[in-house]
């Protein structure tokens, strides 16, 4: 009888958690879905190591692109500026290594810069002259990528020799050993990141259970954690039957574990959160709401060069139509992956799977051979369910 009323509790307790949390896991489920309907439709194809590494490299500058539109969607401002950003700041690295002989390091930094600078320019005019970021990062839009053509109006797409340069979204990193048909150091990395994980979600629960916050069950938690590993040493055991981790995903989880951090656990994120909620509130406050807007744009403007040197280096060159749309998938993938409409609400971790949402349907339509046509209603109408979908359970 008391294991019937245990059983009886846990379903009640994993159910409320479902209707408490519907936004976040729904994110979750939506991508769990996509990759099984793609995974039936090729006839496994999609889930192929293969394929897997590849979705991560073409997934690599969306998420980039996206954590940044996160914090700038956070604080209620928006920037369409980062498509063309991105392209012309690979446009700038591709010339400075085939026509200057710039080390590709020193380019890579120098974009960077430039990025930051952009960000830094369109920031200033919001904050100090009180243009609306929209006006502002539309202008943007058109400004760099008149820029961008320019730039190549000469040599047309320039290809890109550099070795180091395009390992950056096509290259796996180094193994212990070699010729052994498997990645050791992938399938460590992934034991590691457990390891991490767990101690993790241990500490933040000592942490709520003495100061007396709720938290889940024990079974509950136990069962969490259980999950989280097996899919996480799944993943990385799939790669490390092909090549092993892609330089992609570490750059894009340093990326992500520098932003999670300062949006959990610095004054800055809490600001960032705090604008969003309340400007008014937050200038009240003591924030300096000006300062911290500037900042978010410098940071949108950063994380676009590195989603342009990713894009760049994916192709193994510059074209003149790179951007087109990255704003797009960018915006998409802030919104799928939870940031409220209204502002004030978004996880970056959660930024992430959004952006693997939206390259998973790219990547498995392009796998079912689907006209891009339809590639584009499909990714519209899932953002618009997304969205109405956020909308009506905070209504709620």
């Amino acid at each position: 009888m008391g294991d019937n009323k245990q059983k009886v509790g846990l379903g009640q307790e994993i159910l409320s958690l479902m209707k408490t949390n519907i936004r976040d896991y729904m994110m979750y489920i939506a991508l769990i879905c996509i990759m099984i309907f793609f995974a039936i439709q090729t006839n496994g194809g999609f889930l192929q190591a293969r394929n897997i590494a590849n979705l991560i490299n073409q997934a690599g500058y969306v998420a980039v692109m996206a954590i940044g539109m996160t914090i700038i969607l956070i604080i209620v401002h928006i920037d369409l500026s980062v498509g063309y950003v991105a392209g012309f700041c690979g446009a700038v690295a591709a010339i400075l290594m085939t026509k200057y002989n710039v080390n590709e390091w020193l380019a890579i930094l120098i974009v960077l810069a430039l990025g930051l600078l952009i960000g830094f320019y369109q920031g200033l005019l919001v904050t100090k002259v009180g243009v609306p970021a929209f006006v502002t990062t539309l202008a943007g839009m058109f400004i760099f990528r008149g820029l961008l053509n320019l730039s190549l109006q000469e040599t047309g797409t320039i290809i890109i020799p550099n070795e180091g340069f395009n390992a950056l979204s096509n290259g796996f990193i180094p193994d212990i050993t070699d010729g052994a048909g498997f990645h050791v150091v992938t399938v460590l990395i992934g034991i590691v990141l457990v390891a991490a994980m767990i101690y993790s979600q241990i500490k933040s629960r000592k942490n709520k259970v003495k100061y007396n916050f709720e938290v889940y069950s024990l079974p509950v938690f136990i069962f969490k954690l259980i999950a989280l590993s097996v899919i996480i040493m799944v993943i990385m055991c799939i790669l490390a039957s092909y090549q092993g981790l892609p330089w992609t995903a570490v750059i894009v989880g340093v990326v992500l574990m520098i932003y999670n951090y300062m949006l959990n656990k610095t004054k800055l994120g809490r600001a960032i959160y705090g604008i969003g909620g309340n400007s008014q509130a937050a200038e009240l406050s003591g924030i300096n709401v000006k300062k911290v807007t500037l900042f978010a744009f410098c940071s949108v403007g950063l994380m676009a060069a590195l989603g342009g040197v990713l894009y760049t280096s994916r192709l193994q060159s510059a074209t003149p139509t790179a951007g087109i749309g990255f704003e797009m998938d960018a915006i998409a993938s802030s919104y799928i992956g939870g940031v409220a409409v209204s502002g004030g609400v978004g996880r970056v971790t959660n930024t992430i799977i959004g952006a693997l949402v939206i390259m998973s349907l790219t990547n498995g339509m392009n796998l079912m051979g689907i006209d891009i046509s339809y590639q584009y209603i499909v990714k519209g109408l899932i953002f618009v369910v997304a969205v109405a979908f956020d909308v009506r359970t905070r209504k709620k």
